[in-house]
């Protein structure tokens, strides 16, 4: 039986090398053919064309040294301690590396005498030895004995790729898959980035910037290999932008070429808006939402990002494009991902448009069944103007008689599929997406490419700047003092802990026991309220009403409260254990204040042991309240596939480019991308571009079809 020819669609498991167990452990990482793997890219290169000699080697310096094993072996401190004591040397000197509670390394016979070994690490004096250097815990590759001369090394004399592990597979194992699959495709990989591109960006091919993204050429300087800079990365970098940009722009394209809604701007319209308007728009106000009626009013559909900081007045600017929609006979439906902030909206907007006839109402899961049956009914019938919900609204039961615009709250905690199930409630309905979770421009371009982006950039007047300060654990008494003076003069405080209940994190002050303590001990003279996401709905619909009331004057709450309640006289608030919040979140909280023309304070209360992440979110917290500044640190920190928490709100699954090291790739890919959807250079060229990205689009990034 003959073995198939390998392709980049062949299964890895054909590969030489891999096998069953191999494949199995592959594919836990994603890689189930041989072009994932060739995709699975180095997170970093060593330079073995500079390997320091041992006599060279200083303290303090982290370099990489070839040398031969000579003992080796475990040894117990008196303290109990294991230490794996290693020696070695090359013809210059002679260098120790230790490994505490390594007992693996001997009970695997992991080395032995005789070995060529790389050692990666920093060089330190050997306190104990008698001029000797040592590296503890370094990196090691143990050169085969096969692979034991220099020239063709894939180890040696070379920029060598230094990928992530995959269970037992090290860097090693895949430095030879690579070079295997590489090797037996010999070439044979088809292209699909068009040419036309590649030639006016200079781009080498496919197949060249592969082999060298792995095995960087020898002319390569190591500075642009380590950045990722070489020709071949940034072609990688690129075509994958690339692809996701013109997955977008095709999508955008098909989006703007439907027959959309034409509303008509009418005075009645402008009328109920200005019966209703609490305050006098801000100039970012009056811009934005001049922008959303253009698009309404216009005959394709709108599809459109709001991003605005917390408290930058959205929700308004969302009730006026409302009001338009339904002034011209069309539902409206509002889309919250929480019940507490569904609720919210559904109170603000019936206050807000109680001077006018429209007729809303709200549908959430925590409803009776009875009450929901009827609501769907008149949902259906055309009886209800503006129906806020939160999933429950994409439900299949669930139909709308004229539904004209869809309004998605807080976009990043919805998956894409979602919003677009709620739109197809309708016929080509018109969409505004909102979120207070600034977004960096990175992700934005990625994450939201396909809509048109407005940015209320301006606070409304009369709002005083939130001062944060930092306290220590050891200052938690004067905190709750602060609280206590703040309270007495009439004002009301949010304290926001992590946890509700005892759980398996103990060290934590849950919600429900800080409660009882500080309205038994520490604010006896107050009214102390609880909220937290496990109330039933209406005592949550409750406590929100008698704080607002100012029934209620110290609120305790879980991060429940992170959106969509606004109670102005709110002046405080106090994060427990605020080194336990992502940065974002943080910001959210925060946002809850200030809300009045009095001054506001955010106490974040830490515990002094934390590690430096913990410590810049805290310092960032003092010293900016600005959302977009606050969202790039937090981007930086924690990283893209962090940031807003799953796969499924729709961040591409990107396998070479990153969204931090790439802005400027990205932007240049982008702009490719669109002017070749736009502009392409042959009919040709574009259908059959079309065609492989139609194909590969939703198993290479995680997004929905593009057109």
């Amino acid at each position: 039986m003959t073995t198939p020819k390998l392709t980049l669609s062949s299964e890895v498991k054909y590969l030489k090398g891999v096998g069953p167990a191999r494949a199995a452990l592959l594919a836990s990482r994603g890689i189930h053919t041989v072009e994932d793997l060739l995709y699975y890219a180095p997170f970093r290169y060593e330079d073995r064309t500079r390997i320091t000699r041992i006599r060279d080697l200083v303290p303090g310096q982290t370099t990489t040294v070839l040398a031969t094993v000579l003992t080796c072996g475990l040894m117990r401190t008196r303290k109990g301690l294991y230490i794996f004591d290693l020696a070695a040397r090359d013809p210059s000197g002679m260098l120790r590396c230790k490994w505490f509670n390594a007992v693996y390394l001997e009970k695997h016979k992991v080395f032995h005498s005789g070995q060529r070994v790389f050692f990666y690490g920093k060089v330190e004096q050997d306190p104990y030895g008698t001029g000797n250097l040592q590296m503890v815990q370094p990196q090691f590759e143990i050169l085969p004995e096969e692979e034991a001369a220099e020239g063709d090394s894939l180890e040696v004399g070379r920029a060598v790729p230094i990928y992530e592990s995959v269970g037992t597979l090290g860097p090693r194992v895949l430095r030879r898959l690579m070079w295997t699959a590489l090797n037996s495709l010999n070439g044979a990989i088809p292209d699909r980035l068009p040419l036309s591109i590649r030639q006016r960006n200079k781009l080498p091919e496919r197949s060249t910037a592969l082999l060298q993204a792995h095995f960087p050429a020898p002319d390569q300087p190591i500075e642009d290999v380590s950045r990722f800079r070489t020709p071949a990365q940034v072609r990688l970098i690129f075509e994958e932008f690339f692809n996701v940009g013109a997955g977008l722009a095709l999508r955008r394209r098909k989006a703007k070429a439907a027959q959309g809604i034409e509303f008509q701007k009418k005075d009645s319209a402008r009328e109920a808006i200005r019966r209703i308007l609490p305050f006098h728009p801000t100039g970012a106000q009056k811009r934005v939402l001049k922008e959303i009626v253009d698009d309404m009013c216009s005959p394709r559909p709108m599809n459109r990002l709001l991003q605005g900081d917390v408290g930058s007045g959205k929700t308004i600017v969302a009730v006026q494009a409302a009001i338009l929609a339904m002034e011209n006979g069309y539902q409206v439906a509002l889309m919250a991902p929480t019940e507490i902030l569904a609720t919210q909206h559904f109170l603000y907007t019936r206050q807000l448009l109680q001077p006018l006839r429209y007729r809303i109402d709200l549908l959430i899961s925590a409803r009776k069944a009875a009450e929901k049956s009827e609501l769907k009914q008149r949902i259906a019938a055309g009886t209800l103007d503006l129906i806020i919900g939160t999933h429950a609204l994409i439900e299949e039961d669930v139909d709308f008689s004229r539904l004209g615009l869809v309004i998605v709250d807080e976009q990043h905690r919805f998956g894409v599929m979602q919003r677009y199930k709620l739109m197809r409630k309708g016929i080509n309905t018109d969409v505004l997406v909102m979120t207070a979770t600034p977004i960096p421009r990175t992700l934005a371009l990625t994450l939201y490419g396909d809509l048109d982006f407005s940015v209320l950039d301006e606070l409304p007047p009369n709002r005083t700047p939130i001062e944060t300060r930092l306290v220590e654990e050891q200052d938690r008494a004067r905190a709750f003092e602060f609280v206590r003076e703040k309270v007495r003069r009439g004002e009301q405080a949010y304290v926001v802990y992590p946890v509700i209940e005892e759980g398996g994190k103990l060290d934590l002050k849950p919600a429900v026991r800080m409660h009882e303590h500080l309205s038994q001990n520490v604010f006896p003279e107050f009214r102390v309220g609880l909220l937290h996401g496990r109330l039933p709905s209406d005592e949550k619909e409750g406590v929100m009403q008698r704080f607002k009331q100012g029934e209620i004057q110290v609120l305790v709450s879980t991060t429940v409260v992170e959106v969509g309640v606004d109670v102005s006289n709110a002046t405080l608030m106090l994060i427990e254990h605020a080194e336990r919040f992502g940065l974002s979140q943080l910001h959210q909280l925060r946002g809850r204040i200030g809300r009045g023309s009095k001054k506001s304070f955010c106490l974040l209360l830490a515990e002094e042991k934390r590690n430096e992440v913990a410590d810049e979110r805290l310092r960032t917290m003092t010293e900016t309240n600005d959302g977009f500044k606050i969202a790039e640190i937090d981007l930086r920190l924690r990283g893209p596939g962090e940031f807003f928490g799953t796969r499924q709100w729709g961040i591409p699954a990107f396998r070479i480019a990153n969204l931090l090291r790439d802005q400027e790739i990205l932007e240049w890919a982008k702009k490719e991308a669109m002017s070749f959807v736009e502009h392409p250079a042959s009919r040709e060229e574009f259908e059959a571009y079309v065609a492989y990205l139609r194909a590969e689009w939703p198993r290479r990034y995680g997004l929905a079809a593009v057109a």
